[in-house]
């Protein structure tokens, strides 16, 4: 089944997770994507080797692209950049601040000259503001933009255990670039798009954002819980399996005290009734709870709170991940063998079961020019 996007082509100057995952998403819908590389390749490549001695971020992020590698400073290889900008639909970036201007494909430069081309720079902080030249990475963005303070538990801030800032970033490139491609074929024209990871990751701070400014509420750390809804969080059972529950509505708590603690009655308790009583005496509920967990197995535990159609989970491991009954897989090949990787979370009729190989750095360099040659 052709790909939405067969037919465009991307270049991507790209580097690291944020635009290689936009570019990722795009490949994967069809695009033809050029990844730009430099003649050491992209820093990436040597994050780790745990994939068949590759990277495990390179081989995720790189699926279905062509890697080109360029010296930007040889004229002949920026003339090559040049025209392979020419006769792009999408030009993504994400450089150090100020990098693709000062080496001469700034995007400013190509919309003047390339009307219908839409370009993508992604930034630490965006081309405003004091911090606009400042380099940034996952980690300190999470930290700069309050994200660290609210994760983690009482006792220290935390890192969210994976790239959420570059990710998160990467996923408003991609729809970006999706809403301009629809806009394009209305105007004609292309669009600039312009992203940094605090920006996103200040968008994803809007909740506690607001409970701060308008009511002055500090949003706390509390681990696997939510500030504003009890019961929450983790009460293991009698066999020492820890199981998360979340109580979203007094409905789901009646339910919860009748076919789950076998508790009639406490619902109807004023200290208990309501979601606003039971945050309120959070310490007391969440002892009434485990107890309750505490004398039954996870077996049995969890046959009622399905029965009783209450949303709960295991806290896994990744290794339960890797066996998870619900995973379900796509692979693609890499130069040293089959990868496996979840598959693509948007699923379609018709959706390939394999995404595009992985590059080696430099792959298709010679044939793009041939290909794109003056």
């Amino acid at each position: 089944m052709p790909g939405a996007l067969d037919g465009l082509l991307v270049v991507s100057v790209e580097q690291a997770v944020a635009a290689p995952y936009c570019a990722a998403r795009l490949a994967d819908a069809g695009a033809r994507v050029l990844k730009i590389e430099r003649p050491e390749g992209d820093f990436a490549r040597g994050y780790d080797a745990y994939v068949h001695g590759w990277s495990s971020y390179f081989v995720w992020l790189n699926r279905g692209k062509q890697s080109v590698a360029l010296d930007f400073k040889n004229k002949d290889d920026f003339a090559l950049l040049q025209r392979l900008i020419a006769k792009a639909d999408v030009l993504i970036q994400n450089l150090a601040p100020g990098a693709a201007q000062r080496a001469g494909f700034g995007s400013a430069e190509m919309r003047a000259k390339h009307k219908r081309l839409i370009t993508v720079d992604i930034s630490g902080y965006g081309d405003h503001g004091p911090y606009k030249d400042r380099r940034a990475y996952d980690l300190l963005v999470q930290a700069e933009s309050g994200m660290a303070s609210i994760t983690g538990t009482e006792h220290a801030p935390g890192r969210i255990g994976m790239s959420a800032t570059d990710v998160g970033t990467g996923m408003y490139a991609h729809a970006a670039v999706l809403e301009a491609l629809i806009a394009r074929g209305i105007t004609g024209e292309g669009r600039a798009i312009s992203l940094s990871l605090f920006s996103a990751m200040a968008e994803w701070m809007t909740v506690p954002l607001l409970a701060k400014e308008y009511s002055g509420y500090d949003w706390p750390r509390l681990g696997l819980t939510h500030p504003m809804i009890a019961p929450y969080g983790v009460y293991p059972s009698a066999d020492k399996v820890p199981l998360l529950i979340s109580i979203q509505n007094d409905r789901e708590f009646n339910r919860l005290c009748e076919g789950v603690m076998g508790k009639p009655g406490l619902d109807k308790d004023p200290n208990f009734a309501t979601n606003k009583a039971r945050n309120a005496r959070r310490e007391e509920t969440n002892r009434i709870v485990a107890d309750s967990f505490a004398a039954q197995s996870f077996e049995q535990l969890a046959a009622k709170l399905d029965a009783a159609q209450i949303a709960w989970a295991r806290v896994s491991s990744v290794g339960d991940l890797s066996k998870h009954p619900q995973v379900r897989r796509m692979t693609f090949a890499s130069p040293k063998g089959e990868v496996s990787i979840p598959a693509l979370a948007a699923a379609y009729d018709g959706q390939s079961e394999r995404l595009g190989d992985v590059p080696a750095l430099g792959q298709h360099t010679e044939q793009v020019r041939r290909e794109f040659a003056a």
